[in-house]
């Protein structure tokens, strides 16, 4: 026999399995000894008052050991034989559509312009070691996109658009822990995400799947207003291929060269609101502190604390972005003279610091001009000079929060997590007035808000430029077909359509789902 049975009990009790199974027994007045198994369904920490609760779903297994998976599996058979579509980029988005459409019956041909997942590790650690960027093999581009060294977070509010549970499942089914599946804000970390990633290409290439790494789309293939597949070169060897089928375009928000070959081509996009601002971080044991009302910190129980922040300045919005507890601050950016930084969290969440985007929003209509590539260019212009204030190197600029609210120089700067360093920058003056404005008020609201928040042992470093993509690549609701060009699916982030790991995933399903109609008859329809 099996029930389900809420709980809210202290850290400890969560943390120790005798005493979770003794208050479960009270709880539904049954000998804990018929209790077999606990399987936890949702987790989540509420940490709003002094004493700290965990609120806990569980399935209580009664006189019965549990003989169902803790994730619904699902099955993926053989399309080598099958029609091809073309998947372009080997990010969440475009390895959700590759696995969606072999479970539609369609063969996915991936094309990946950087290296496989363990490859690109040694570019990736370059960066820090030679300040060199691999414009092909960087944090952002490679197999698994820009989640697969920089964290792996799986928290989205996104519930309208497609099943979440569906998508942390088939994690799950790669080897990812079924801890996902029970927290409020699930993650794999960044430690062992490529591992899972790498299973899901393989899981591709099984099925009859292929996957071409280092090998770069340069145009689409059209014949009037339809797209036939795609020209590739041959990053490794040299020479070009063409590739047919319908094409799901799933690039990534970095991948400024098919932006300007689309704007070059006419083919309809437009500017798209982003947020810029820096990376803050803290020394996690006082974000601790500050969290769990606790001089102690976190204690033996508790997990790094986590922080949300959101605040209105003068019309626009100033919050807290990709919240990394525990982690580090990376190089994110994707060729020469770039500076950008983003966040990771290894999956034990267990360093030194904790850091978060703190970011402005910036809609189109605050960047002068038509072009639909202006916020792109917007966000090179900062990156060009965050290089530059860095000193032409993957330095980073950086100041320390109070001076910056303040508008003073740092004389110095704390210990930091971000491995190719940090310099002294004014960035309250070379930073957008219009970022560099409402983050300093933005700071102060933070500050009253939470005792301690605002302090000069934190350190802001610039730039957080790629929250987002800068640009949208115009797109019908009902088919998710290009707004012109049938048989081009614009996908995921890159596209303008996701904002993470899940809502990416979500969306190449659902792009799947379209193109296979399409391939396979308008009669089938997912």
């Amino acid at each position: 026999m099996t029930k389900e049975l809420q709980v809210r009990v202290l850290p400890h009790e969560a943390a120790t399995q005798s005493l979770l199974t003794a208050l479960v027994a009270r709880e539904l007045g049954i000998d804990a000894r018929t209790v077999r198994y606990l399987r936890v369904l949702r987790r989540s920490i509420d940490a709003r008052q002094r004493t700290i609760y965990v609120n806990l779903t569980l399935r209580v297994y009664i006189n019965e050991e549990p003989s169902d998976d803790a994730f619904v599996r699902t099955e993926y058979g053989d399309v080598s034989k099958a029609p091809q579509a073309i998947v372009v980029g080997e990010g969440p988005g475009g390895l959700f559509a590759a696995l969606r459409l072999i479970e539609l019956g369609v063969r996915p041909v991936i094309l990946e312009r950087g290296k496989n997942v363990a490859d690109r590790r040694r570019d990736v650690a370059d960066i820090s070691r030679s300040h060199k960027v691999d414009g092909e093999s960087n944090y952002c581009f490679g197999e698994g996109g820009a989640g697969a060294y920089s964290d792996g977070k799986l928290y989205t509010r996104s519930k309208k658009r497609g099943s979440v549970e569906k998508i942390l499942n088939v994690f799950c089914q790669h080897g990812a822990s079924t801890d996902i599946l029970a927290d409020a804000h699930p993650h794999i970390g960044t430690d062992k995400l490529p591992q899972v990633i790498a299973a899901m290409r393989d899981t591709i290439l099984r099925c009859g799947g292929a996957v071409h790494h280092q090998t770069k789309m340069t145009r689409l293939l059209l014949e009037g207003d339809e797209v036939k597949g795609v020209e590739a070169v041959d990053l490794a060897n040299g020479g070009k291929r063409l590739f047919h089928g319908p094409v799901i375009l799933a690039t990534g928000h970095s991948a400024r060269d098919v932006y300007r070959y689309l704007d070059g081509a006419d083919i309809e996009l437009e500017a798209k609101g982003l947020a810029i601002g820096v990376r803050l971080e803290h020394p996690s044991h006082l974000i601790d502190q500050i969290q769990y009302h606790n001089a102690a910190g976190r204690g033996e129980y508790l997990p790094a604390a986590e922080y949300s922040f959101v605040t209105q300045v003068d019309g626009r919005g100033v919050y807290s972005f990709c919240m990394c507890p525990g982690g580090f601050v990376i190089p994110a950016a994707t060729g020469p003279h770039q500076l950008v930084v983003n966040g990771m969290s290894p999956s034990n969440r267990g360093s030194k610091w904790s850091n978060s985007g703190m970011v402005v929003e910036v809609r189109p209509e605050d960047v002068s001009g038509d072009s639909p590539l202006r916020m792109m260019t917007l966000q090179e212009r900062i990156e060009e000079e965050c290089w530059r204030q860095g000193g032409c190197r993957q330095t980073a600029p950086a100041q320390r929060m109070v001076d910056f609210v303040e508008g003073r120089q740092s004389h110095d700067l704390p210990r930091s997590s971000y491995s190719p360093g940090l310099v002294i920058s004014k960035l309250h003056e070379w930073l957008p007035r219009m970022v560099a404005t409402r983050l300093r008020k933005g700071f102060q609201v933070f500050g009253a808000r939470s005792k301690g928040f605002l302090t000069n042992e934190a350190v802001l470093i610039a730039a957080e430029t790629r929250t987002s993509s800068p640009v949208r690549v115009v797109r019908l609701q009902d088919t998710l077909q290009h707004v012109r060009l049938r048989g081009l699916f614009p996908c995921g982030e890159g596209a303008g359509y996701a904002g993470g790991i899940v809502s990416a995933a979500i969306d190449g399903e659902r792009c799947a789902e379209k193109c296979a109609e399409m391939i396979l008859g308008e009669g089938r329809r997912f």
